[in-house]
């Protein structure tokens, strides 16, 4: 009883169509950035937001007390970017979950048909020619030896000195 819990192909016209919409939204969203180690940076979560969207808020509300070196206009462009940013991230977030787990059935439809596949191969293929070609394919199977760790060399086995023992 064979697997398929996907059967999926597209067409020239497909993955071209595709291709250009991936090339358009790296275009549109050139400015992404990727960022190398993020343990150095301060970082808002989802506790920390609220407390930030009051804080500009009340800042934007009393520019008087708002030093000009403080960026208050940046922080406000990029609270708005969050914004914008973040509907489009779950789309993509879903579209990429969606396209691993096709890609997961299909190696896993891919697998059970091979495996189905060798296990023919071994009941009928010594009769049909094909064993060596089956041993061939089997070394999928085969554990690799582990070499046996090396035991360090004993030392010279001295004599036991039984504490009691009466010398003669």
């Amino acid at each position: 009883m064979s697997q398929n819990l996907v059967s999926w192909n597209l067409t020239d016209a497909q993955l071209t169509a595709v291709d250009a919409a991936l090339t358009e939204l790296e275009t549109q969203l050139v400015g992404l950035i990727a960022l190398p180690d993020k343990r150095s940076y301060k970082r808002m979560g989802n506790k920390s937001e609220a407390f930030c969207r009051q804080t500009l808020h009340v800042l934007e509300q009393n520019p008087q007390m708002v030093p000009q070196n403080l960026g208050l206009a940046d922080a406000l462009a990029d609270l708005n970017g969050i914004e914008q940013l973040r509907p489009r991230m779950v789309r993509l977030a879903r579209l990429s979950t969606r396209a691993s787990d096709t890609s997961f059935a299909l190696g896993s439809d891919v697998m059970a048909a091979a495996l189905e596949g060798y296990n023919l191969l071994q009941r009928s293929g010594k009769s049909e020619g094909l064993d060596s070609l089956r041993k061939e394919l089997g070394t999928r199977f085969s554990r690799t030896s582990r070499q046996p760790t090396p035991t360090p060399p004993q030392a010279a086995a001295e004599p036991q000195v039984l504490p009691f023992a009466k010398a003669a």
